[in-house]
């Protein structure tokens, strides 16, 4: 078998039955600084696609066997979420216990510290949901479902934007539950705000902020769902983290807090036709708009997160969270061991909202 396979502590010959029981995927060995790390598959030609890695990246395979594997360099303390495309569509590591939503798993190098509370998802597992449905025209038209979960008895409003993602894609519900049970959150009301189209909603428009606080708010409070109207969290990812700080600004007195991981504070104007988005100025429109406006932000708290690994985005992201500071409100600020991914932002997301609500 020579060392392809041995470095990692994998035994029998690749492709035989007594490999496959012991088979896992990923596993890492230590290479330099960082991390070699294997992933295997058992089948037909495949391909690995990463969310904030390079990709995708064809397996090969181990002679005539049915083994396909592909060794792939790490930085130290990444997670990141991968799924495997063969000829029948994309598929969740079977290989590996640590399952997200959406058929995808999580590779995590071994230096990284857990993520407390997020159940492993099994292929054939469905994530539950909120029993509580609301039917919401929202800014754009057209109606949209929003679910609504309180975890414990209800209380503080936390605004989960890209509803969606943490519905279907990872169980932010179960996690939220399971934090709270645990007594590292106090209870709260979930609100899965899903997009329609989130680059229109989330580029600092003031349309969303305006019909969640004349139109939503006043449907949650007629929903029967307990819930605490006067502190609301706004918690968003990328451009949503972005547009959960434009509220504070826009709507001043409407949030308490904001949870925001990797937001997208390169974000001007025009910034997405660009030949390079992220190239302009060092903050983009929130840090001019702090810079020109001076508001005064006393009384929110905000928790900003940004991946470890997310190099181009940290200037943009240091600058905002400076100005923010400055500009009066309470700031905690802290990196992920990731990339641009969901992987690294669940676990900022309950961090940030259990800080976020002080």
């Amino acid at each position: 078998m020579g060392e392809t396979f041995a470095r990692y502590g994998l035994t029998g010959e690749p492709g035989s039955e007594e490999f496959w029981r012991a088979a896992r995927s990923p596993v890492s060995a230590p290479d330099g600084g960082g991390w070699s790390t294997l992933f295997l598959w058992r089948g037909g030609p495949a391909t690995l696609s990463f969310e904030s890695l390079p990709g995708p990246l064809p397996l090969a395979r181990w002679g005539e066997s049915d083994c396909w594997y592909a060794e792939v360099a790490m930085p130290a303390r990444l997670r990141v979420t991968y799924q495997i495309v063969a000829g029948d569509g994309a598929h969740a590591d079977p290989l590996n216990p640590a399952g997200a939503g959406g058929e995808r798993s999580i590779a995590a190098t071994p230096d990284v510290p857990e993520q407390p509370y997020w159940p492993a998802i099994g292929p054939d597992d469905v994530l539950p949901l909120p029993d509580t449905r609301l039917r919401w025209t929202g800014p754009l038209g057209g109606r949209r479902t929003v679910r609504v979960h309180p975890a414990g008895d209800g209380g503080p409003l936390v605004l989960l934007l890209d509803g969606d993602d943490w519905l279907y894609l990872h169980p932010a519900m179960t996690a939220f539950d399971a934090a709270v049970a645990a007594g590292a959150l106090p209870p709260v009301t979930l609100v899965f705000l899903p997009a329609r189209d989130r680059e229109h909603e989330y580029a600092c428009r003031p349309e969303l902020w305006r019909a969640v606080r004349d139109e939503l708010l006043p449907l949650i409070a007629g929903s029967g769902v307990p819930a605490d109207p006067g502190r609301i969290v706004a918690a968003g990812q990328s451009l949503g983290g972005l547009s959960a700080l434009y509220a504070a600004l826009e709507f001043p007195g409407l949030l308490s807090g904001v949870a925001c991981q990797s937001g997208s504070f390169w974000w001007s104007p025009g910034a997405g036709s660009r030949p390079d988005p992220l190239g302009g100025p060092a903050g983009g429109a929130i840090a001019a708009r702090l810079e020109r406006d001076r508001p005064r932000l006393s009384g929110l708290r905000v928790a900003f997160d940004v991946g470890e690994h997310e190099h181009r985005m940290l200037p943009h992201c240091e600058r905002v969270e400076r100005l923010t500071e400055q500009a009066g409100a309470t700031v905690r600020v802290s990196r992920s061991p990731s990339g641009h991914d969901r992987a690294g932002w669940r676990g900022a997301l309950l961090r940030g909202v259990a800080w976020a609500l002080g």
